[in-house]
């Protein structure tokens, strides 16, 4: 199925004032329950990451698994989960990082990663890229290569994905909402 970014924009909703003031929220949920704008979404990513050489691909707690689980599965690849803290068992390497409003902490599985890997790196949104900074610190603390950042959604005027870039880290993103 050809990826169609009028419709999948349409599925996105924007939520003004969530969760504060001043924010407006973009909402992808409703992606999920439209079969056609799910199959676009995932079909993107497969076309785009099916011959290439990542090993894994990582993901971030919450929005960024729903997706990715699925792209995993249709590429056949290892998928290694970036929680907030507390939420996996077993040791866990940790990561903190700035919020707007405070601070937050990541974490990942000791050995999700080694030395070598080729990591495609998924969330739902790229903002101010502090989330994905951290993710990014977990897996190349185990050795791994980010190969790309992927996100449904990039916001260019908070300018995290600029961060990335400058960083010499690739992105992608289906669609972006700048000065909207």
């Amino acid at each position: 199925m050809l990826y169609d970014d009028f419709y999948v924009k349409s599925l996105i909703q924007t939520i003004e004032d969530w969760p504060k003031e001043g924010i407006s929220f973009r909402d992808i949920t409703p992606i999920f329950s439209d079969p056609k704008g799910m199959r676009m979404v995932v079909d993107a990513y497969v076309h785009r990451y099916i011959s290439t050489d990542i090993s894994h691909i990582a993901c971030i707690d919450a929005r960024g698994f729903l997706i990715a689980a699925v792209l995993a599965y249709e590429l056949q690849k290892p998928l290694i989960l970036v929680r907030k803290k507390g939420k996996l068992p077993g040791k866990t390497i940790s990561q903190k990082y700035a919020l707007e409003y405070g601070e937050a902490e990541l974490e990942i599985q000791e050995g999700a990663v080694k030395p070598g890997d080729q990591v495609l790196l998924f969330d739902d949104l790229i903002a101010t890229g502090g989330t994905l900074f951290a993710a990014i610190k977990l897996l190349t603390k185990q050795g791994a290569n980010i190969k790309e950042v992927a996100a449904i959604i990039d916001l260019p005027d908070l300018g995290g994905s600029q961060k990335l870039r400058d960083s010499d880290i690739p992105v992608f993103s289906l669609c972006a909402y700048d000065g909207e």
